[in-house]
């Protein structure tokens, strides 16, 4: 059996492990104290907030408006980009705090909740449909994603 190209779905599910990995390692330091442990958790937070950013930017100017370009049914892409904005408006919110705010934690694991959601319905029903839509050239989709990426990831850095 032939395995298939990678394709943008597959590079955007690497950004959701990725993720998901750094979520776990941020809800294990909680258990942790001490001053660097605090500053551990800080930078984590930060990092997850600028991959999200990034994350959702390549989705929302390249992989969203090319579904919808060929999808007649777009309800989950309205979804995902409302799904977005919740994200970002919470990312704005733990960059404006410093760690020692009672509900920095807190609003870092509610983050991870609406990701997690979000990735799920992605990975299920958008990812399917993306890879089923004939007119998509979902190997071209991913190399100008990953451009895309790095240069936000050196702008955002």
């Amino acid at each position: 059996m032939a395995t298939r190209e990678k394709d943008a779905c597959d590079l955007l599910d690497a950004d959701h492990r990725a993720v998901k990995k750094m979520f776990k390692e941020y809800e294990e330091l909680t258990n942790s104290r001490g001053r660097t442990v605090a500053r551990r958790k800080m930078d984590l937070a930060r990092q997850i907030c600028h991959e999200l950013g990034v994350h959702a930017q390549v989705e929302e100017e390249i992989f969203y408006p090319a579904l919808r370009a060929v999808l007649k049914d777009t309800d989950l892409l309205a979804e995902a980009e409302v799904e977005h904005q919740s994200a970002k408006d919470l990312i704005a919110q733990i960059e404006g705090m410093d760690e020692a705010d009672e509900m920095f934690d807190a609003k870092v694991t509610v983050l991870g909740e609406y990701i997690d959601h979000h990735v799920k319905e992605e990975r299920n029903e958008i990812f399917p449909k993306a890879r089923s839509a004939r007119k998509l050239d979902l190997v071209s989709m991913r190399d100008q994603l990953m451009e895309r990426k790095e240069e936000l990831m050196g702008e955002m850095a």
